[in-house]
């Protein structure tokens, strides 16, 4: 087997993360989802988030663009809040609905599944937020939409409408040039790769690394084991709602100081 090529990337040194999670926690009904995580991710820092199915990957990724409320505990990105604001003494308050909308469009989120605009074609698709969001001019979002399509392989269906001209199954494909146009300052990617054609799968993954080699701070929930180990400046083991453990992917990948971790890299390597 052909080992993939290592990503080099720069992470900067900034005192201030660009994400700090502090004891979050989310529960649904009984179920307590998230049991007090705490994540710190460094400007640049590329983060996999791996564990079983239902062990609050995604639910976390939600909370840290405040698609899912926490119950408890605190989220900032690049210092500053996501979802709340806070008073003279410390209190949280819900933060505005513009101001939440202003900090999710600094924030680009690669959804398993996604629905596109069907009425739209795969370019509008991709500039449409940067034209209402950003003000950007048509010709530039054009310009620079037709250029991020390419990198996926998929400029020649830039006119081409979902479930038409390319299919639907590929829709995470086709959000991360429209997340790109947008210039977020973070990327979370939900098992982007999961629901891909198979011939999209390899496209995705370079874009990623792309996107990591230029410095994206990314935080990505993912099963490509490759990934991982070869781009991951950081490897994070998730189960129960919990962090398990975490490090550098040669340390913990080959040797898991979790009993947990090491049955579940058995079960997937």
């Amino acid at each position: 087997m052909i080992a993939e090529p290592q990503t080099v990337h720069t992470v900067s040194t900034t005192p201030v993360p660009m994400v700090r999670a502090l004891e979050v926690r989310k529960r649904f009904g009984s179920r307590e989802v998230l049991r007090g995580v705490s994540l710190e991710v460094g400007a640049g820092e590329v983060v996999c988030l791996i564990g079983p199915s239902g062990c609050g990957k995604t639910t976390f990724l939600r909370c840290l663009n405040h698609l899912e409320r926490v119950d408890s505990g605190r989220v900032e990105v690049a210092g500053a809040l996501v979802g709340y604001e806070e008073d003279r003494r410390g209190k949280l308050r819900d933060a505005s609905e513009r101001d939440i909308a202003r900090r999710r469009a600094e924030i680009g989120f690669v959804f398993q599944r996604f629905n596109l605009w069907p009425h739209k074609t795969a370019l509008e698709n991709v500039i449409e937020a940067p034209i209402l969001v950003r003000r950007q001019s048509r010709a530039s979002a054009v310009s620079e939409g037709t250029q991020l399509l390419e990198r996926v392989g998929l400029v020649r269906r830039l006119d081409g409408v979902p479930g038409a001209t390319f299919p639907v199954g590929s829709s995470s494909a086709w959000q991360l040039p429209g997340h790109s146009a947008m210039k977020p300052k973070l990327m979370l990617f939900d098992e982007a790769t999961s629901a891909l054609d198979p011939e999209m799968v390899g496209e995705v993954l370079d874009v990623m690394r792309a996107l990591a080699a230029e410095g994206m701070t990314m935080i990505v929930v993912t099963h490509e084991m490759g990934f991982a180990r070869n781009v991951a400046d950081r490897v994070v083991m998730m189960d129960a709602g919990e962090i398990l453990e975490q490090g550098a992917p040669q340390q913990f990948f080959n040797n898991p100081s979790s009993e947990r971790t090491r049955l579940f890299l058995s079960k997937i390597l």
